[in-house]
């Protein structure tokens, strides 16, 4: 049974920070997140099919749909059953600005999505697909133009070993806990998943702190020590507000 909670305020709130949150790297949310005693928010080895781009990061709301081992044939070549399927309700259930998040128990020898449905999900106007196993049809795939991480390739039907039994609930996303109305940070990196508040937390300080760093590494490019600049000391944070007009962030 579906459980997100999300409404036009909830919708405000990321509005008015999805600017500030895309100024922002995983690596950088990861750490920030992780000062605030969040230590699971990385997809592991969920990787772009095709590279974003440096700099390029998409920010939006986590839907979920979960997969379990398949017991039988049941419903396996049936169309109206496919129709019904918790998947295909999801995906046409999608929104502008959504994630399309399915845990398929990282098992990579059944295709999660091909070309057709990511043709969907784009239409749909989501921002990227995150499958926890394998996808399909990734030659063509590559041409839909939506985002797609995953951990594997495999030619099958996703329905050979597995099936989508509900959506919209708590799954396990590659070592996340990840909730319906989520919000994912994601990059070429990989995916970064938090609540809402929090994400409001990341999207305050994480752009001073990326402005920061590019300061220090252009320190050390110029031969600066990390004995001073990673961390800056005190007067090495003086040096940066002198210098940018910015407060240092912590």
């Amino acid at each position: 049974m579906a459980n997100l909670t999300w409404g036009m305020a909830e919708d405000a709130r990321l509005a008015a920070i999805r600017d500030d949150l895309a100024q922002v790297s995983t690596a950088s949310a990861f750490q920030i997140l992780l000062q605030q005693g969040w230590r699971n928010t990385f997809m592991e080895d969920l990787k772009p099919l095709s590279p974003l781009g440096l700099g390029v990061r998409l920010v939006g709301r986590a839907r979920t749909c979960r997969y379990l081992m398949r017991r039988n044939s049941e419903g396996k070549h049936d169309p109206e059953a496919r129709r019904r399927s918790a998947e295909i309700v999801l995906i046409e259930g999608l929104m502008p600005g959504d994630f399309f998040c399915v845990d398929a128990l990282g098992v990579p020898t059944s295709g999660i999505i091909g070309d057709i449905l990511a043709t969907r999900i784009k239409a749909r106007g989501a921002l990227a697909a995150i499958i926890n196993g394998a996808v399909r049809d990734t030659p063509y795939l590559k041409e839909v133009g939506l985002p797609i991480y995953s951990s594997a390739a495999h030619p099958s039907p996703s329905g050979r070993d597995l099936i989508a039994v509900d959506y919209d609930l708590p799954i396990n996303m590659a070592g996340v806990q990840l909730f319906p109305g989520d919000i994912i940070l994601a990059d070429d990196e990989g995916a970064v998943a938090m609540p809402l508040d929090l994400a409001e937390r990341v999207a305050e300080i994480g752009p001073g702190k990326e402005h920061l760093e590019m300061w220090i590494r252009g320190k050390i490019e110029l031969g600066g020590s990390v004995h001073e600049y990673y961390p800056p000391l005190p007067d090495r944070l003086a040096e940066y507000e002198r210098e940018t007009g910015h407060t240092a962030a912590h």
